[in-house]
Order: structure tokens, then sequence, then C-alpha cells
């Protein structure tokens, strides 16, 4: 990844582009695998999860010392193309001429990979041996293949340390939140309302870390592929539809079990276009990939909105389940056959995948939202997921049982808050729904990136949609919650309340405290300081990334400014304008009125 010193420019992975267009859909014909035959390691069994394709090629620009052992050791200084997991692509400094090399030679390679350039937890520093397996003179490259992954090897060289270390701080930390609580109880009568608010919170957010601790994903049963439909609905997503269309039909899954349907929300840029290119293209693959038969396009005239483009899917799905995955959002090859495992169970009717941030390394801000991302998917869900009761099946991949969608999409559809048309959280929503009176779930295998907001005035009016809308449903699901398992809702009424009484909590230990009783609030900073470290020992624990100190910004960034978004909130949780994107979501009373008008991909354009 090449590095950008404007930091409002989005810094992602860049894949090396494969021959074929679609190498992980099975072959029906058997004539190639859709197994990564550059990660066959004996310990593969124990790889992290962005390594179960650990062949996959990313575009970088890294100096590399290779140091070749034939007649003679020849050390030489030069440029690595692209990488991978298993092997790199090195491009040799003109003049340099190599003497003929025995097949498999032996080499050593210096290089220090940077945040960003390959998966996030690989930063590190390496000296590895690898054998050549391909020397091309006429273009001064040689390719080599790691002697063993390169995870494998920070594995045994950092990881053991780093999650030694995690597991240390977790356990002090802990213990800290604890005696300050102890605290809480032995002062109690002095202020029964503010350590009541201190011994739920912590009570609350511990016990999250407890049950996401206890959490585990459904294991593949390789038998278990019921057919599925994956609805994109797009709205002005011209630069990343193409991306997102092709991860999500570039599935390991059955042919016969795997539909798309793409509905353009009315876009007003070149998203119609980039949709039509990138079906032309699926088309002419081949045949024996059925594209033709199992991807279908609509078009709407008008913008809609999404919970409209979300229905038209629905009602045109045919097949078992159904999935919904965001313009911006792309999956890993994957991610179907973990994401529908849990549905094995017939009382399962919703499951949630992990959203990991593709434009981590953006910026300060997307480092940020990255640790949150990953805290909130990966404790916070997964917390709620023990309880077969998750309450928000995200928007970047989710999947419903279609049956069970079908019964509630009119009145979703219509839904009105107060009197007005509910025009976004559609998400948390339709999980509402479907939650009363069914099981949903989190499946942490299941994995995808998205893209976050990279500048605070777009992320500030994000959050508060999320905010108005995580009101609105909240409210609502407090109706039915108290029927649940007991202790997932006691949970889910202590996480409605706290958030509440948050703003006017930090007003009294922070404004009122110090004025009235000049008492400086270095217990309640501390136990903020606290929570801020729970969350980044988490995070480094888990995947052992440079990005585990964002966690302790992120809460400062929540306590500062975040936090004091919820009061205004409150007073304006019926406004349905998007925010993030301005005047092009803003709809009028004649818009909203109007019949949805969709037409087939191919009568739009010829085959």
């Amino acid at each position: 990844m090449g590095k950008n010193k404007r930091t409002n420019i989005d810094q992602i992975l860049m894949p090396q582009p494969d021959r074929r267009l679609l190498p992980h859909v099975p072959d029906p014909e058997g004539i190639r695998s859709t197994l990564d035959r550059r990660s066959d390691h004996p310990d593969d069994n124990r790889k992290p999860q962005h390594a179960r394709f650990a062949g996959n090629r990313y575009q970088v620009y890294i100096p590399v010392q290779i140091t070749l052992y034939a007649n003679r050791r020849i050390t030489i200084h030069a440029i690595a193309q692209d990488i991978s997991q298993t092997g790199m692509l090195i491009r040799l400094p003109a003049g340099v001429s190599l003497p003929p090399l025995p097949p498999n030679a032996t080499c050593t390679l210096r290089f220090e990979l940077q945040p960003g350039d390959l998966q996030e937890g690989t930063e590190n520093k390496y000296r590895v041996t690898a054998r050549v397996v391909r020397l091309d003179l006429a273009q001064n490259k040689v390719a080599v293949q790691f002697h063993e992954p390169l995870y494998s090897y920070r594995r045994r060289r950092k990881d053991g340390l780093l999650a030694s270390l995690a597991i240390m701080f977790l356990f002090l930390v802990t213990l800290v939140i604890l005696l300050m609580r102890v605290e809480s109880v032995m002062y109690y009568s002095q202020n029964k309302v503010l350590y009541t608010y201190s011994i739920v919170t912590a009570g609350f957010l511990l016990s999250r870390y407890l049950f996401g601790a206890m959490y585990r994903p459904y294991p593949v049963d390789p038998d278990y592929t019921p057919s599925i439909t994956i609805v994109i609905p797009c709205f002005n997503e011209e630069t990343w539809i193409s991306r997102t269309i092709l991860s999500c039909i570039d599935q390991d899954y059955p042919l016969d079990k795997l539909e798309i349907i793409i509905v353009d929300d009315g876009s007003t840029d070149k998203s119609v276009e980039a949709i039509q290119e990138t079906v032309k293209q699926l088309w002419q693959e081949s045949e024996r990939f059925k594209t033709r038969e199992r991807i279908r396009v609509f078009f709407q005239k008008k913008n809609q909105g999404k919970r409209e483009a979300m229905a038209l899917g629905i009602h045109n799905a045919r097949t078992e389940l159904i999935a919904f995955v965001d313009s911006d959002s792309f999956l890993e090859p994957d991610a179907i056959r973990h994401l529908v495992q849990p549905m094995i169970d017939p009382k399962m009717a919703g499951v949630s995948g992990r959203t990991d941030v593709v434009n981590t390394y953006t910026n300060r801000l997307t480092k940020m939202q990255s640790v949150r991302y990953y805290i909130s998917f990966r404790i916070i869900k997964a917390a709620e997921a023990y309880f077969n009761s998750v309450m928000c099946l995200s928007g970047p991949l989710s999947c419903y049982r279609l049956s069970v969608v079908r019964k509630v999409v009119d009145e979703w559809l219509h839904q009105t808050f107060l009197g007005r048309k509910a025009t976004f959280g559609d998400d948390r929503s339709l999980t509402n729904f479907v939650v009363k009176n069914n099981r949903t779930y989190y499946q942490d295998t299941a994995i995808c990136s998205t893209l976050v907001p990279n500048k605070h005035k777009v992320f500030l009016k994000q959050q508060m949609r999320w905010k108005r809308s995580w009101l609105r449903e909240s409210l609502k699901a407090g109706e039915f919650m108290w029927r649940k398992e007991p202790i997932m809702s006691l949970s889910f009424y202590m996480g409605l309340l706290i958030p509440l009484v948050a703003p006017l909590i930090m007003v009294y230990n922070l404004i009122y405290v110090p004025i009235a009783y000049h008492i400086y609030p270095t217990t309640f900073l501390l136990g903020i300081l606290m929570m801020s470290l729970l969350m980044s020992f988490t995070q480094l624990l888990l995947k052992k990334s440079t990005l585990w100190f964002y966690g302790i910004w992120f809460c400062l960034y929540y306590e500062a400014v975040l936090l004091w978004q919820m009061p205004y909130a409150w007073i304006t949780f019926w406004v349905s304008d998007w925010g993030t994107r301005g005047s092009k979501r803003k709809r009028g009373r004649k818009q909203e009125a109007a019949e949805s008008t969709a037409m087939p991909v191919k009568e739009s354009f010829s085959s």
C-alpha cells in the first residue's frame, strides 16, 4: 500500500489482480481447486482468521534485502512489489545480473512491514528464509515462497509475549476496577445515586467482557449449505460497488445455492454504469459459473431509500436465506459459508457477521474506529450472542431466514415513530422485528470489511444518526425484551439506561463536584481510564496489533465529544435526514410517495 500524506485519502490494502475473475468459486467441472495452495502448512489450523487465505497477494513498495546462496553468497538490496503471508515478488535493481540458480534455491530475506502494508497484526521486522520459485530475468523479478507463513513466524517471535503482557495488564485493570467498586459500596450511603450508577456501569461493562470471552462461533459443517440470496442496496457508490459485487459473487459456496440481487436506488453518480460494466464482465467470465442465472439487477428510477431497496430484494429472493451487504463493504471469500452456520439451528432467524475497517490506516480517526469496531463486534455482539439475542444485525454483513423476514417486511417497510416515517436505522429496526420472537446470533468467523468516515464532520453526522436510531429502536425493543432470558434482559435495560444518564453523571462529577465541594474528580477520571485500558488491552490480546493504544484515544474522544450528542439525540430523534449523504438523502413527500420502479439488468443493456 502506497503511503499518502493527505490524511483524507483512504489508505486501503490493494489486492494484486488475479488472472481469474472468480478464483474462489467452486469449479463445477473439478478442473481446479479453490484451496489456497500457498497456505498448506502444518500449523495452519492455528492461524489467525485473516490468514485463512494466506496466499492472497497485495501491492506494496517495501525495501528488502535478499541474500542468495548459489556458488557464492550474493546480497542484493531490492524492492518487494507484492506480498502475501506466504511469499513475495521482488524487483531487482537495474543492471543486476544473477548467476544460474539451482532448483528451489534458498535465500534469506530481511524487511520490515509497516502498519497498513499487510493485514493488521503483521507489522514487524522480519528475517525469514525462503526458496526461489520463479526467476524472470527479462523483467528482473524473482518470486520467493517463505519456508513458514509470516503469521507463524510472528507467533513464534512476538505474539506469545504480547498475549502474556495483555493478559497481565487486563488482570491488573480488572482488579483496579473491582477495588474501585468496593470503595463505592463502602461509601454508598454518602451518595446513593452516584454510587449506584458507578456499580451498575462497572458491572455491565465487565459482564460484557466476561460473556464475550465465553462466546464461541458455530463450527463449519461442510455439508450445511442452505440456499441464500445476497442483496446489495446501492446509492451513489461508483467507486466501490464493483469491488463489492465481485466479493459477493466470488464466494467458496455451491453455485446452485448462491444468487445475488443488486438494487440501485436511483443513484445520481456513475454507479449504474459501474454495475452494468461489472455484470457484463461477470457474464463473460464463463458459463461454467452460471453468472447469468445467479445475478439479477434492479434499477430504481428515483431514490426511495435503503429500506425500500432492501424490501425489493426480499420480495424477489427465491432462496431459504437472505443476506444484506452494504455497497461499500467487501466479503472474505468464505464469509457466506461461515455466516450461514448458526442457521443450522431451526430456531435461529438472523445472524450478523464481523465487520472490520478496510481503511484503518488512513488517519487517527479511522484507527480509533478500527479498535472500536473490533470491540463492538468481538465483545459486545459476542456477549449478546451468548444469549442468542444480538440486538443489531449489522448492515455490512447480515443474514436472515427469508420466511421470517417476509412475515414482517410490510410492517417494517411502513414503520413510523411518533407519526413520522422511519427512514434510517434499517438494520437495527429489522433486527427488532425478527429478534422479538426468534433467536439471533453473531458469527465471528464470517468476516467483511467496510469503509468508515475519515473526516470528523462526516463521522459526527453518522454517529448522531446512529444514536437517534439506537434510541428509537431501543425504546421499542424495551417493550418485549423483558420476555427474554433474565440475564440478557437485565443487561439490555442496563445498556439502555447507562448512556442516557451518562451526560448528567459527567456534568455532576466534572463540573458540580469541583465547584460545590472543591474536590478534584480523580476517582471518576481514573474509572474512565480503566475502562479505556480494558478496551485497549483486549484488542491487543485478540489482534496483537499496534493499534491497541487507539482504544484509549477513542474512549477519551467518546467522553469529550460523542457523549454530548446523546442529549441532542433525545430531543431530535424524529429527524429523518441521513446526515452523511447531505441533500441527496433528503426526500420530499412527493418523492417518498413515488412508486418504486425497477427493471431487470437484461432490459437495461444488451448482453
